[in-house]
């Protein structure tokens, strides 16, 4: 059954439109992630979908009494009051109060959030995930988010994760962290100038199907341009050509021309470079038994580190643990409670602030890159700051507009483009990834990869630390950092099993060290059952879509309370029971560790 209907929508004001023509259809159950280039129009897309804007042209249909949510990329300003009252808002007024006092404990208690906090005392991942329990109270059956993974720690982002798997409802999401999509997608659309690209598999399989989709275009495209060419020399051979042409053919000569002059060009990929300061010396940072603490509370306790020119550093902690505080000691921009740091010679330190902090929202954007200036000094060379500003696709026309009106991404992009317009051989980059596109990924993580200076690097970005770090500065709690060799997933196989480790909604797979080498042989009961799991999966999965289906009349309502509340109940239990079939298949199936 299909939830969401898109048809022939077009929404923006400039020419080309930002949304032109798209259409796309949603079915029930799907978890459809939403890709595309920063500004492509991803963000517009679901707050059409969501009400809080009205298209230019096209139609948006959902079924029958179908319940939207929506969480927005950013936290809203000005919320206040207790966590309870803030997830109370995603209710309608017409519920009775008993209803509401239930629906917003159970909510609460699922997403393991007190309802007595303060919404103001929380941090930007708490009040995220206090926004998420606003949206889902109402239990509705259509869930649109929008880069849900932001300011959210690893811990976090594997817990959401885990909870978006158990989701009953469907789901249309954004986001950067590949990671996150690989796990959660069942289905990929990709939003291509103005319009959209479906792809009915997961993220890895749609980057190779859109990788091979993009040269049958280019080679369309080239074809095409060859014939139009052609066209245009056999109109201009003369007189003699003129007495023999065919009205026909000049007629499509000339639809050729409106067709080739309404060609949207593909978004050209960003050539991302870091300016070289002169060599530091071999050594950058040494720190020998460093404590800091903050109000009575140890942030950091005898940490020891030596940090050499070339090495990639990832640091890995719960939000608020002190990742930012260690980056400034080891710095020098901040004194330890006890300890020494030492700093190496020659350091040229450029830095990424994840709160945009180095961008003025009251100038152009081209005004923030060189500080006014009009010309740069890049490798030697002297560029204007608008053919610099193209290597990071912003043309010269969005280069004049203020930095108030980019998207999220944009202005990361901006910012990057900021940071590698100065000589630097140590960056320290505090979450680079937010809201930057894929393809913007890929070339930020080859440039840190060749960079030959020094990386100290603040992530959540799994996929983004396992490629690029050479070692982790893990937090343990307690004030104990510690290194690791390797990224995020080398650092999980070397942890002591006596960590604590994320708590998902449903039993998380022990961590890959556990796993016994080879695959542990089924018994004769097991094997039976393993064969019978995906029909009985099957099963459960049919009558819940039946039961969905049922919901979704007119004339369901119409029931008494003992037989909705029964359905609800089965519904409840039918959940469970697929939740507890694909946890025992996978057991079975790949042995403990899960696939």
């Amino acid at each position: 059954m299909s939830v969401l209907s898109v048809t022939e929508l077009s929404f923006g004001f400039a020419s080309p439109q930002l949304l032109e023509g798209v259409s796309l259809s949603i079915e029930q159950g799907e978890r459809v992630g939403l890709l595309g280039r920063n500004g492509a129009g991803k963000s517009t897309l679901l707050r059409l979908i969501a009400g809080e804007l009205k298209p230019e042209a096209g139609s948006i249909r959902t079924a029958g009494g179908t319940r939207i949510a929506y969480l927005t990329q950013d936290v809203p300003a000005g919320l206040g009051g207790t966590v309870a009252e803030r997830v109370a808002d995603g209710l309608g007024p017409n519920l009775e109060s008993w209803e509401r006092l239930r629906r917003v404990e159970r909510t609460l208690e699922e997403m393991q959030l007190d309802g007595g906090q303060s919404f103001d005392t929380l941090s930007a991942g708490r009040k995220r995930r206090v926004l998420l329990a606003r949206a889902i109270v109402a239990e509705p059956e259509l869930l649109l988010l929008d880069e849900p993974t932001n300011h959210l720690d690893i811990d976090s982002i594997v817990w959401l994760q885990d909870w978006l798997l158990g989701y009953r409802g469907t789901l249309l999401f954004i986001t950067h962290d590949r990671e996150f999509l690989q796990a959660l997608a069942t289905r990929i659309v990709e939003l291509d100038r103005g319009r959209t690209f479906d792809f009915a598999t997961d993220y890895g399989t749609f980057l190779r199907q859109r990788d091979d989709l993009l040269d049958a275009e280019a080679k369309q495209e080239a074809a095409f341009d060859k014939k139009l060419a052609q066209e245009e020399v056999w109109l201009r051979q003369g007189v003699k050509a003129r007495r023999k042409r065919n009205e026909g053919r000049v007629r499509a000569l000339k639809a050729m021309r409106v067709e080739r002059q309404s060609r949207r060009a593909a978004l050209g990929t960003a050539r991302l470079s870091a300016q070289e300061a002169e060599r530091s010396g071999r050594r950058v940072v040494k720190a020998v038994d460093v404590s800091f603490s903050y109000g009575g509370c140890p942030i950091v306790r005898n940490f020891s580190a030596e940090i050499s020119r070339g090495d990639r550093i990832g640091l890995i902690g719960p939000n608020g643990a002190g990742k930012t505080t260690l980056l400034r000691i080891l710095l020098g921009d901040l004194a330890p409670g006890s300890g020494t740091v030492t700093l190496g010679t020659q350091l040229a330190v450029a830095t990424f602030d994840q709160l945009l902090g180095g961008l003025d929202r009251t100038k152009r954007v081209w005004e923030c890159v060189a500080d006014g200036l009009e010309k740069l000094e890049i490798d030697g060379k002297t560029r204007h700051v608008l053919s610099y500003l193209q290597d990071f696709l912003f043309p010269p026309e969005r280069s004049r507009l203020g930095v108030d009106v980019l998207s999220g991404g944009e202005r990361h992009r901006l910012l990057l483009a900021r940071l590698f317009a100065r000589p630097s051989n140590v960056l320290v980059l505090d979450e680079p990834t937010n809201d930057l596109d894929t393809e913007t990924l890929d070339l930020l993580e080859e440039l840190l990869v060749d960079y030959p200076g020094t990386v100290l690097l603040v992530s959540h970005d799994r996929a983004f630390l396992n490629n690029v770090v050479t070692s982790t500065f893990v937090f343990e709690g307690e004030g104990r950092v510690k290194e690791y060799v390797g990224g995020y997933d080398d650092y999980i196989r070397q942890r002591p099993r006596e960590l604590p480790v994320p708590t998902p909604a449903r039993p998380a797979a022990p961590p890959p060290a556990a796993t016994p080498a080879g695959p542990r042989k089924l018994s004769n009961n097991e094997r039976r059952e393993l064969e019978s799991l995906p029909a009985r999966i099957e099963q459960l999965e049919a009558r819940q879509r039946e039961l969905h289906e049922e919901m979704a009349g007119p004339a369901w309502y119409r029931q008494g309370a003992e037989a909705l509340g029964a359905a609800q109940a089965e519904l409840d239990r039918l959940s469970g029971d697929l939740k507890d079939s694909y946890l025992r298949w996978e057991a079975l199936e790949f042995g403990p560790g899960g696939a």
